[in-house]
């Protein structure tokens, strides 16, 4: 395993604080008390709380999730709409295919209800592995085009413009509909 860069024990803690204040605010502002809420790929992150009723989900047994899953493919132990919340924090750049964990999550949403999610973009390979994906601003968008963004953060690299560390969104499933991915909108950057 080779050693953290100058770079990386620097931005690591700054990015770290960046998905617990996102987390945060959408369990203050997102979660209803009793809300059932699903935390994907958890691996023990994160504690359940009193606030809601939680689930954690998967692929790896080693932390002795609720459910025991790949995300990137129909889970028959969880049935359409069941979840109130969905917390996907750190995964996505995990998953071998980003478009069927989204359409997963979809499915598994409750219309009304939120999604949180994070990823890196400016950070190096890291576990678990495998490690398949950065997501752009533009792509996130792309990815979750299916939803209303009803939150949308960026941790900017510090000194590099145009290249954030890190991203955070809040998303709301508003249908069962799926959009066309070919109809997007370009315009010219600076």
């Amino acid at each position: 395993m080779p050693l953290p860069s100058e770079f990386d024990n620097h931005h690591i803690p700054i990015s770290r604080k960046f998905i617990d204040d996102i987390r945060e605010l959408f369990i203050d502002q997102y979660v209803k008390p009793g809300d059932l809420l699903l935390d994907i790929g958890n691996q023990g992150k994160y504690k359940k709380e009193k606030k809601y009723q939680s689930h954690t989900f998967d692929i790896t047994n080693t932390t002795s999730p609720d459910i025991l899953g790949d995300i990137t493919t129909f889970n028959s132990k969880i049935n359409n709409e069941t979840y109130d919340s969905v917390v996907c924090t750190e995964v996505l750049e995990h998953v071998v295919d980003p478009f069927s964990a989204i359409e997963e999550i979809k499915r598994i949403t409750k219309i009304g209800g939120h999604v949180l999610f994070t990823t890196p973009l400016n950070a190096r390979i890291h576990g678990p592995i495998p490690d398949c994906w950065r997501f752009t601003e533009f792509g996130l968008k792309v990815l979750l085009r299916d939803f209303e963004m009803v939150y949308f953060q960026k941790l900017d690299t510090p000194g590099r413009n145009l290249f954030p560390l890190h991203y955070g969104c809040i998303v709301k499933k508003i249908t069962d509909k799926k959009s066309d991915p070919r109809i997007l909108s370009f315009q010219k950057i600076d």
